[in-house]
């Protein structure tokens, strides 16, 4: 059995959740070089099984610090996949990125995935960050991640939109002033931003 199919027959095992998935990208991760590592993602990348995808998906976010196809590879086209748990794993991967790289050094890259025309890639920062203040740099610096999040306020995803709306939620568990004061200038008239600003607002009352 070749080493594709013996991992594809291992992460298929998983039905809920992605911790054992996540564990198997560690392992490869470790016993593997980076470039053996990246061919294995992108082979098991190609399979209609979406645990094997999925795990690409880990390996790809383990890589993507040092990797810029595999970076580009989360982007273009792992953004594409129309499975929840590979969409939910490119968040996972974006999140690990900015770790690896570090948050405050993310800041452009997270601006432009921020404003990019694909839903998905927009929602792998707004939920992959979260808790947003829970991460270094914007722990010490909350109002940049609120300012931020509000610019997808009245985004056209209503995924996105709650996304952000939840994520602006979290953050006022510690910084309610902070939320109230941004949340203040939004135009509730806008549906969109109205939907995005009950879920901000949670916790405020």
């Amino acid at each position: 059995m070749d080493t594709i199919q013996s991992l594809v027959q291992r992460v298929q095992k998983t039905e809920h959740g992605f911790m054992d998935i996540q564990n198997a990208s560690e392992e490869i991760f470790a016993g593997h070089s980076s470039a053996e590592t990246l061919r294995l993602a992108k082979e098991l990348f190609e399979s209609d099984v979406h645990q094997a995808r999925v795990l690409a998906v880990f390996l790809f976010g383990k890589l993507a610090a040092n990797s810029k196809e595999s970076f580009m590879l989360l982007r273009q086209r792992v953004s594409l996949d129309k499975d929840w748990r590979v969409q939910e794993t490119l968040a996972k991967a974006f999140d690990g990125y900015c770790k690896d790289s570090g948050y405050e050094k993310s800041l452009l890259v997270i601006e432009d995935w921020l404003s990019d025309e694909n839903p998905n890639v927009r929602r792998a920062v707004t939920e992959g960050l979260r808790i947003w203040t829970g991460r270094d740099y914007f722990r010490e610096h909350p109002e940049v991640a609120i300012k931020l999040l509000s610019r997808l306020k009245a985004d056209e995803s209503e995924y996105v939109r709650k996304s952000v709306g939840n994520a602006l939620r979290d953050i006022s568990r510690k910084n309610k002033d902070l939320i109230r004061k941004e949340l203040q200038g939004w135009d509730v008239s806008d549906k969109h931003i109205q939907q995005t600003y009950k879920l901000a607002a949670k916790f405020l009352k």
